[in-house]
C-alpha cells in the first residue's frame, strides 16, 4: 500500500520552495503527499516584495476534520513555520497523528549564512529547538544547528570532531536522528554528516561544489530525504539521494543561458531521481 505522509508549510506562488517543492518531488517517488499550508505567499521572500497570508488559524479545524475521517498519517514532515504559535500547534498535531508507526521529520528553516531568517529571532530558535525534540530526524543547516543549539555560528576553520559534536548536542535534544547539511571543510566539496543516536553511527556524504545557490534547494533535499526514507532506504542512503539530486537540479538549472535565479529546474531532474529510485529499491 502506498504511503502517506503530511507536509506543513507554506505555498509560495512562484519561487519553487515549500510546498511547490515538497509536493511534486514527494509524490513522483510514490508517496501520497497530503498538505496543510500554513501561509499563502505570491512569491517567496527572496523578492522584493510579496503578498502574505496567514492561515493559521486554518490550521486546527483541518486536523480536526482529519481526526473525524480517522486519517493515518506514515509521516509528519514540518518546513517553514512563520510563529511560535504554529509551532505549538505542530505539537498537538504530533500528539494528535503521531505515534510508533508514524515518523517525525523536522527541516528547521529558519536560518542560513550564519544568520535568521527576517521576522526571527532566538527565542524563535529555542522554540524550533523543543519542536526538533519531538522528531524522529531532524535537518537542519549548519546555522540552524547553532541557532539551536544557542552556539556562535562557524563559517569555517571547524573539523570533524566540531561536527560530530555538533551533532550529538542536537540528538540530545531528543532528536533521534540527525541529518545535518552543508558541512564545508574547504575541499572544493560539500558534506551530509549523519547520526543515528540508536546505533551511535555517525555517516558522511561529500559531493561536488556547484558555483551558484539556488533559494529552495533545502526543501528540495528535506523533501526527497522524506520520500526516501517512506521507501525504506536507510538513512545515509536517503541523504545521498537527497544530495545528488539537488546537485542534478542546479546542473540542469545552470545549462539554461537564461536560468531563473529564484529556483532550480528541478523539474527536468525528476527522470534522475525516478531512474535512482527504482535502482536503488531493488
Amino acid at each position: 500500500m502506498m504511503k502517506r505522509i503530511i507536509t506543513i508549510q507554506d505555498i509560495s506562488c512562484v519561487g519553487k520552495c515549500s510546498l511547490t517543492v515538497a509536493l511534486p518531488v514527494i509524490s513522483s517517488m510514490g508517496v501520497e503527499a497530503c498538505v496543510l499550508p500554513t501561509a499563502v505567499l505570491s512569491n517567496h521572500t527572496a523578492f522584493s516584495g510579496f503578498t502574505f497570508r496567514d492561515l493559521t488559524q486554518d490550521i486546527e479545524p483541518i486536523c480536526q476534520q482529519w481526526k473525524k475521517e480517522k486519517l493515518h498519517f506514515d509521516a509528519i514532515y514540518t518546513g517553514y513555520l512563520g510563529s511560535f504559535e504554529q509551532i505549538d500547534l505542530m505539537f498537538k498535531l504530533i500528539s494528535d497523528f503521531g505515534g510508533k508507526d508514524t515518523l517525525t521529520i523536522v527541516d528547521p528553516c529558519m536560518a542560513d549564512n550564519g544568520k535568521l531568517y527576517s521576522g526571527f529571532t532566538t527565542d524563535f530558535a529555542a522554540k524550533m529547538a523543543e519542536l526538533c525534540g519531538k522528531a524522529d530526524v531532524i535537518v537542519p543547516n549548519l546555522t540552524e544547528a547553532s541557532y539551536l543549539l544557542g552556539i556562535p555560528y562557524k563559517e569555517s576553520g571547524y573539523d570533524k570532531d566540531y561536527v560530530e559534536k555538533l551533532l550529538k548536542n542536537l540528538s540530545a535534544t531528543g532528536a533521534k536522528k540527525v541529518v545535518l547539511k552543508g558541512v564545508d571543510f574547504n575541499n572544493g566539496k560539500l558534506g551530509i554528516a549523519t547520526y543515528d543516536s540508536i546505533t551511535d553511527d555517525i555517516n558522511w556524504y561529500f559531493h561536488e561544489k556547484m558555483p551558484e545557490r539556488f533559494h529552495g534547494t533545502g526543501d528540495i533535499f528535506a523533501s526527497v530525504l522524506t520520500g526516501a526514507i517512506m521507501r525504506n532506504f536507510p538513512l545515509d542512503k536517503a541523504c545521498r539521494l537527497a544530495a545528488d539530486f539537488v546537485v542534478e537540479s542546479i546542473k540542469k538549472t545552470l545549462e539554461h543561458p537564461d536560468y531563473n535565479w529564484y529556483g532550480v529546474d528541478f523539474e527536468s531532474a525528476i527522470p534522475f531521481l525516478l531512474k535512482r529510485v527504482a535502482e536503488e529499491s531493488l
